[in-house]
């Protein structure tokens, strides 16, 4: 199974899976528009600030999975005011974006903290997006567009092992054998 083929089992490496600390691993993705804007690296290097980055690699990303990434707006389509699949394939399907892994001790609440509230105009300059996005909520809102944000990484660790399976695949549970006992 590839990152790309998320609906396919694969028993033994979503077993390992299960003995994974993902307390201390997130997903990076860094969307569609963090590429176009040309800032991968900027992005890169102050995540790299915070945790180890590994495993980072270019992908063409699928409607599989990027509606499997967002499966929560779409109960909430009404009330953000946006077809969510039509918007989710303008940004996302076909397009290049970059998926990595960051490692280190808490390291999706670390991260969430670094990039910042999903509005860029609400995100301090010391995060991702407050120093580089340049999109609004109230701009996405006023176009009937979703707002582009730069980066997504993980919630909490159960979101962690989900968007793993869904940018890695479980056949890849060898990208998580980093040993980093002390960080």
């Amino acid at each position: 199974m590839t990152g790309n083929d998320t609906a396919s089992g694969d028993t033994a490496g979503r077993a390992g899976l299960f003995l994974v600390d993902w307390s201390r691993w997130s997903v990076i993705y860094l969307k569609p528009d963090c590429i176009s804007c040309g800032l991968t690296d900027q992005v890169l290097d102050w995540i790299a600030k915070v945790v180890k980055v590994s495993a980072v690699t270019q992908v063409n990303v699928t409607r599989q999975q990027i509606y499997a990434h967002y499966a929560d707006l779409f109960p909430r389509s009404e009330e953000i005011g946006v077809d969510i699949a039509a918007e989710l394939d303008r940004m996302h399907v076909g397009r290049p974006a970059v998926v990595a892994l960051g490692h280190g001790p808490d390291a999706p609440a670390r991260l969430r903290a670094l990039i910042g509230p999903t509005d860029p105009a609400a995100a301090g300059p010391d995060t991702i997006r407050g120093r580089f996005g340049i999109d609004t909520l109230a701009t996405g809102k006023a176009e009937g567009r979703l707002i582009d944000n730069l980066v997504h990484t993980s919630d909490d660790p159960d979101a962690a092992y989900r968007d793993f399976l869904i940018w890695f695949g479980a056949d890849r549970a060898d990208l998580l054998t980093l040993a980093h006992s002390n960080d």
